[in-house]
């Protein structure tokens, strides 16, 4: 299985603060507490998922994020699982694999796609905004691809889920599909 942790940048930046931490309102006293977050402790010692998942850390659970314009997730990615291609608009995303190998890629500007196969250790970063996966594609933790248009349009994904994700009608994807015949 490849564990994976990564550091994301918020959905939406925080506006500039004038101090070194902003203190939310329901806090009295300022010592190390407020700056030390929990939520995911339950992670230690787990047993591993049988599905990708994330186990997310924002300002709701760890106030002391307030105006830092950082979050952070564990992510667990089992042999063969995926977090699918997406985005963070005004933010960059930077991963660090604590475990295993994963592929990544990202699509810069040109149209070019980057990928990279990291092994535990490696760090990464997704540049601000471009569309990007993650990928476990071996159950040994071997490197290897995966091209995300076949993967997409030759394996049977159902042309309404596919419409639906791209937000466009499924004749579009017909066309694509059959492009790739």
């Amino acid at each position: 299985m490849g564990t994976l942790l990564k550091a994301l940048w918020p959905i939406s930046g925080d506006a500039d603060i004038i101090s070194d931490f902003i203190v939310p309102p329901n806090v009295t006293k300022v010592d190390g507490r407020l700056f030390t977050c929990t939520a995911l402790r339950s992670l230690v010692g787990a047993k591993p998922p049988t599905s990708f998942t994330a186990s997310k850390v924002s300002m709701p659970e760890f106030p002391a994020l307030n105006g830092q314009s950082v979050s952070y997730a564990f992510l667990q990615y089992p042999a063969g699982t995926l977090n699918p291609p997406h985005t963070h608009p005004p933010s960059a995303e930077l991963l660090f694999l604590v475990d295993g190998c994963l592929e990544v890629g990202f699509v810069g500007t040109a149209n070019k796609l980057f990928t990279q196969t990291l092994e535990a250790g490696d760090m990464f970063v997704f540049p601000k905004g471009r569309v990007h996966y993650q990928y476990n594609n071996d159950p040994k933790n071997l490197a290897g691809t995966v091209s995300i248009p076949s993967t997409l349009f030759t394996t049977g994904v159902d042309s309404g889920i596919l419409a639906e994700a791209f937000e466009t009608d499924v004749a579009t994807i017909e066309k694509i599909k059959a492009g790739f015949a």
